[in-house]
């Protein structure tokens, strides 16, 4: 059944058949702190919640779903390091989603905020 789907996949458009979510991910810059402040920040509303609580909220949700979104997980991670939260802070926002997400949920999306983390120390920036 998979082959059938790659090969309709391969038919309709053959750089189907070497995509990858991670070449997706490349393709999307992490958003400089205040242009994150002004979308989804208190730009618009002074007396809401800033840009590094929304994308806190926003990996928690993420989590939730069952860690399945290996490339939102990494992307909102790096955001989150961009907007200013610490790697405790990331960490945290994972862990206590293991009381209504589960264990395995919660590890998951452990392991990928761990490969967001470490690819933006690779690259030297280890501000997290």
């Amino acid at each position: 059944m998979m082959a059938r789907w790659q090969e309709l996949a391969r038919s309709m458009n053959p750089a189907l058949e070497t995509f990858t979510p991670r070449a997706m991910e490349a393709m999307w810059p992490t958003m400089p702190r205040d242009w994150m402040e002004m979308v989804f920040g208190n730009a618009w509303n002074k007396e809401g919640l800033d840009a590094k609580s929304r994308l806190l909220l926003t990996l928690a949700g993420l989590t939730m779903q069952g860690a399945q979104a290996d490339s939102q997980i990494r992307i909102t991670v790096r955001h989150l390091v961009e907007a200013g939260a610490t790697r405790q802070e990331i960490v945290e926002a994972i862990g206590m989603m293991s009381v209504f997400a589960g264990l395995p949920a919660m590890t998951r999306a452990m392991h990928l905020a761990q490969e967001a983390l470490e690819e933006r120390e690779d690259d030297g920036n280890d501000e997290a």
